[in-house]
């Protein structure tokens, strides 16, 4: 699970801290003015504000936005004497882990645990910055020193159980959660977190429960309304799920992941076109990604738009080339394209990662011999029988096609088979042995027989349906 957003949830925490302790202790701070009961038409143009209360609160208006950069700059225009003091170095601290400058923030935090060594504020800071640069051991041995400190220390507890749950550890985050809880009762991290892992325990009450307490502590933050969609999303209630990620989507325009759960919601729905929408949305906010470009490339491949398909399978290849799965996509629309060589590569590497699957190597082999000679892929097929469950109906078919014979064995081998998904796949195969032979008929044959079954969730089906169509035939 990724703790770097914890410097960011951070930051408030000190912001608030130090906002209130300097509204009643600095003397340059200004009077809060009363908030409007109405929203202005245009706002007035923004004065540059002057007194370390009002800079603060600049700052925290910089960071609700992410600007980072313009909020650090503003650290500089507080008086000296307020500067200095350890509640904004730390919340200065805390402003540069949430821009990637963890070394500055380091420096800072270290500085101040050198004159307060069990300074927890700082402790936080360099435990915001190992999460930020992914060191998660050390994340954790701050952690824990600062719950040692301080034993209810609510924002330690669920940072710890953050961790405990990516690890896996359900009994240890529940623990640290509940901790956290008993410390804060109404803290919204602890009470999602806690849901979390009441949801992954299968016990869907107990996590309603907390998080209908969250969306009513806090109506208008995001993350309580997306956990609680995946929770009815796996209960089955997907209406329900689509109102809480419509919800969250409002709080979160630019949340990659509330767009991607959204997308999946609406495929439940059988709302395709809409989901696509949305997971094109969930790519143009984080293009680095690749979840988004395993659906996207999915309808776009079931809705007929094998162009764009295409596009999405192959950044996959490059963002996750561990996912075969992206390769057999884009050799299947290679196949339809009748770019055989380039369907052969594919399928090789799908067939590489996934040394298990004797339909890769067979799809490899057969467009191998489209792309060539006939007796091209015969070493490839000798390391894929030696690979294949020996006597099994797809050895049978791999050993055809090294050999270039025993067809009659094999259609006998066919006809005998009781499971119907693999009578028609094996079928498939066996038709395109005798086109790539040369033998038409028997080909057609075959491809109608394999349409006859009708096993339509299986892949060779969709090429079978795209190779009648190529040739015109009619049941």
């Amino acid at each position: 699970m990724n703790t770097s957003s914890n410097a960011g949830k951070l930051f408030f925490t000190f912001l608030l801290s130090a906002v209130l302790t300097l509204t009643f202790s600095c003397s340059t701070a200004a009077p809060a003015e009363k908030e409007s009961d109405t929203v202005p038409q245009k706002a007035a143009p923004a004065k540059e504000p002057s007194g370390t209360q009002a800079i603060l609160e600049r700052i925290a208006e910089l960071l609700v936005r992410r600007d980072y950069d313009g909020a650090l700059a503003y650290f500089d225009k507080i008086e000296k004497a307020d500067a200095e003091k350890t509640e904004i170095q730390l919340l200065r601290a805390s402003a540069l882990n949430s821009a990637g400058r963890t070394s500055d923030a380091r420096a800072i935090a270290n500085g101040i645990l050198a004159g307060e060594p069990e300074n927890t504020g700082a402790l936080f800071v360099l435990s915001a910055a190992a999460a930020g640069t992914g060191n998660e051991k050390e994340q954790r041995t701050l952690l824990e020193r600062i719950i040692k400190i301080e034993p209810s220390n609510a924002a330690a507890l669920i940072d710890l159980g953050k961790i405990a749950f990516g690890a896996q550890s359900l009994r240890t985050a529940a623990g640290y959660y509940d901790r956290a809880l008993a410390a804060e009762p109404d803290n919204g991290e602890a009470l999602v977190g806690r849901a979390q892992v009441y949801r992954y325990q299968h016990n869907p009450k107990n996590a309603e429960l907390l998080l209908n307490k969250a969306v009513k502590l806090y109506p208008q933050w995001a993350s309580p309304r997306h956990e609680r969609a995946r929770l009815y999303r796996g209960a089955g209630y997907t209406e329900d799920a689509l109102k809480d990620m419509d919800a969250a989507k409002k709080f979160e325009p630019d949340n990659y992941f509330i767009a991607v759960d959204r997308g999946s919601v609406l495929i439940d729905l059988n709302r395709k076109q809409d989901a696509l929408e949305e997971f094109k949305r969930a790519i143009a906010i984080a293009p680095d990604i690749f979840i988004a470009y395993v659906y996207s490339a999915g309808i776009q491949d079931d809705l007929g738009d094998y162009e764009a398909a295409e596009k999405d399978y192959t950044v996959l290849t490059k963002l996750k080339p561990e996912y075969y799965f992206a390769f057999e996509g884009l050799g299947i629309i290679k196949m339809r394209n009748h770019e055989w060589a380039q369907a052969r590569d594919n399928f090789l590497e799908a067939y590489r990662q996934a040394p298990k699957e004797p339909m890769y190597a067979l799809l490899a082999a057969m467009n191998w011999m489209r792309a060539g000679k006939i007796n091209d892929p015969k070493q490839f097929l000798e390391q894929a029988l030696r690979n294949a469950v020996r006597e099994s109906l797809e050895w049978y078919v791999l050993r055809l096609y090294r050999d270039l014979s025993g067809d009659t064995d094999v259609a006998i081998r066919i006809d005998r088979e009781k499971n119907l998904d693999n009578k028609a796949r094996m079928l498939y195969y066996l038709g395109n042995y005798y086109d790539i032979r040369g033998n038409k008929n028997l080909a057609d044959k075959y491809f109608l027989q394999v349409q006859e079954l009708g096993r339509k969730y299986t892949l060779e089906w969709r090429l079978n349906e795209w190779t009648i169509t190529d040739r015109n035939l009619v049941p």
